[in-house]
């Protein structure tokens, strides 16, 4: 991924959170609300993020395992674990979901940017990827904060229109700095 892609696409999505809470819309609303505890939100944020690190897992190198010539034991192993979530620990699965998501996402961006001295605005997308790396983990450990924060955020009107308006600001921040490659 080119540095190019791993500023802007951060900044588009930024962009595009700010403006829905910036609208303060009833429905993205509700669905914030409801999403750290949703089902449809648990199958597709961590079911998406078990096939992405299934797929990483089934490509990783022979110095990357421990045990084992085969990859196939531990895509397997980590299939089943990944099932069995849904069975045995569905109370907020999107949450870590979202988290395995961010931290997958995470190392494409870093990527871009490693050892690109020459672009200072780089450190703008790099520090927007480690505050939501912090993040990933803390609420990979206690994901109810999530919730906890979405009732803070939306217990006065303002509050998300100004959280809305920052993040659009840094969005069109990054999507801008994008440009200067």
């Amino acid at each position: 991924m080119s540095l190019f892609l791993a500023t802007l696409l951060p900044g588009f999505f930024l962009v595009v959170l700010g403006v829905l809470l910036l609208l303060n819309l009833p429905v993205v609303i509700s669905t914030l609300k409801a999403l750290p505890r949703s089902p449809a939100a648990a199958l597709g944020l961590f079911g998406g993020g078990v096939l992405w690190f299934l797929a990483r897992v089934a490509t990783m190198g022979e110095a990357d395992r421990i045990l084992g010539s085969s990859n196939t034991p531990w895509v397997i192993g980590f299939a089943a674990l990944g099932v069995l979530s849904f069975k045995y620990v569905p109370d907020f699965l999107a949450v870590r979901g979202l988290s395995i998501l961010i931290l997958l996402a995470a190392t494409p961006l870093l990527g871009a940017a490693f050892m690109e001295f020459g672009q200072p605005q780089r450190l703008f997308m790099v520090t927007l990827v480690f505050v939501a790396i912090v993040a990933a983990i803390y609420l990979a450990a206690v994901p109810y904060r999530l919730r906890d924060f979405f009732q803070w955020l939306f217990a006065t009107p303002g509050r998300a229109r100004v959280f809305g308006a920052g993040l659009l600001i840094y969005g069109l921040v990054l999507s801008g700095l994008a440009f200067t490659y």
